[in-house]
């Protein structure tokens, strides 16, 4: 029996390669015979560069960067020195996972260590960037990004702005001059999973700001200077990307991108199935087995699972789907094409030691879901 294994990461506790190999322990544990195919999935977020480097045959390098508040830290990128793609995650410099909770404040987190990151791998030669947009601890429009690659915002006193959520609403003009001029060289292909235009109910601001730290009675305010943030940037570059889809990416980083590189979006998950073969490897699969730390009403947004239960639904392939966290109403996600949502605890636990130990709890839950699949199947006393 041929199964596939191919998780996200578990945001905080494993990289999707460290899940997938955990998933896999765990079904050998049962049943040492059965067949498995790691495919270790990313959505544009956390774990992107790990999965695209175990698929794409590179490396990760590792620079000093600024984080969401402007803190040196060391960031991580992957490289592919052969065709001279570099694979950067937003998450690595600009991530939630970065801050406490107590140090989530959008309207200063800005994206200006992505940018930096970008610096350095022009300072490599590069020609190819995938820039994946998940996990992002900001709603700064991308302005941070920009201004660490030349780009200036200004007031109506003419006072350069600082990088973040609230100096949107004073932006009186965009100056550009000092752009680096070895972008215009780089072909730009933005991995995000997440499809929700900048504006709006569905937009950046409403969807995604309570998680970076937008209090309810503040939502409206910054939604007001995402407006005008947008207004000034159509006026400066003669495009309009607001409505366009994944344009509400990473805190309105991917409005930033479509408006002055005109880059190509696809679903991380769409650019590591191609890499991968995964559509060659579902069709003779028996079972589909993938996850995520979190899953909610926020996951059909492209999640990773989602978009798993999808594409195996094409081939009537069963998914399981193991999360670290499950709430709210799940009948939609019932109906993308999974079957099953497995919780990771077994017993109750603090968020941290769940954390700590993320790898031995995923391996001892796809055990259990193995036995029980055997139960039922009867696999366990036939031959595989």
């Amino acid at each position: 029996m041929k199964i596939v294994i191919a998780p996200d990461s578990f945001k905080g506790s494993m990289t999707s390669k460290a899940a997938a190999e955990a998933i896999r322990r765990g079904i050998h544990r049962i049943n040492p015979s059965y067949k498995t195919v790691l495919i270790p999935m990313a959505d544009g977020g956390e774990g992107t560069v790990d999965a695209m480097m175990t698929i794409m045959n590179g490396e990760t390098r590792t620079v000093q960067a600024r984080d969401p508040l402007g803190r040196q830290i060391s960031a991580t990128f992957g490289w592919v020195p052969e065709t001279k793609t570099a694979v950067i995650e937003t998450a690595a410099a600009s991530g939630l996972t970065l801050l406490n909770e107590s140090e989530l404040n959008p309207g200063v987190t800005s994206t200006f260590g992505t940018g930096e990151l970008v610096k350095s791998v022009l300072d490599l030669g590069v020609e190819h960037i995938i820039l994946g947009l998940g996990g992002s601890a900001t709603i700064d429009g991308g302005t941070g990004f920009l201004q660490a690659l030349g780009i200036r915002f200004f007031n109506k006193k003419g006072q350069e702005l600082e990088a973040g959520g609230s100096m949107l609403g004073e932006l009186d003009s965009i100056d550009s001059t000092n752009l680096d001029q070895r972008l215009k060289a780089v072909k730009w292909t933005v991995a995000s999973d997440v499809t929700n235009p900048l504006l709006g109910n569905e937009g950046a601001v409403t969807v995604f700001g309570p998680q970076k730290g937008v209090i309810e009675e503040k939502l409206a305010d910054f939604e007001r200077g995402m407006e005008h943030f947008a207004e000034k940037v159509v006026e400066h570059t003669g495009v309009d990307c607001r409505l366009d889809q994944g344009s509400g990416a990473a805190g309105g980083l991917g409005y930033s991108l479509l408006s002055f590189f005109h880059p190509v979006i696809k679903s991380g998950l769409s650019i590591i199935a191609t890499e991968s073969s995964l559509e060659y490897h579902l069709k003779d699969a028996a079972l589909v087995l993938t996850g995520e730390g979190k899953i909610d009403a926020q996951s059909l947004y492209g999640k990773v699972p989602v978009g798993i239960g999808r594409l195996a639904s094409k081939y009537e392939v069963p998914v399981a789907v193991f999360a670290g966290k499950i709430e709210g109403d799940l009948e939609q996600i019932y109906a993308e094409g999974i079957q099953l949502l497995l919780p990771v605890v077994s017993q109750p636990m603090s968020l941290s030691e769940a954390m700590t130990n993320g790898s031995v709890l995923l391996e001892e839950a796809a055990s259990r879901l193995m036995r029980t699949y055997e139960l039922f199947t009867g696999m366990g006393n036939k031959p595989v």
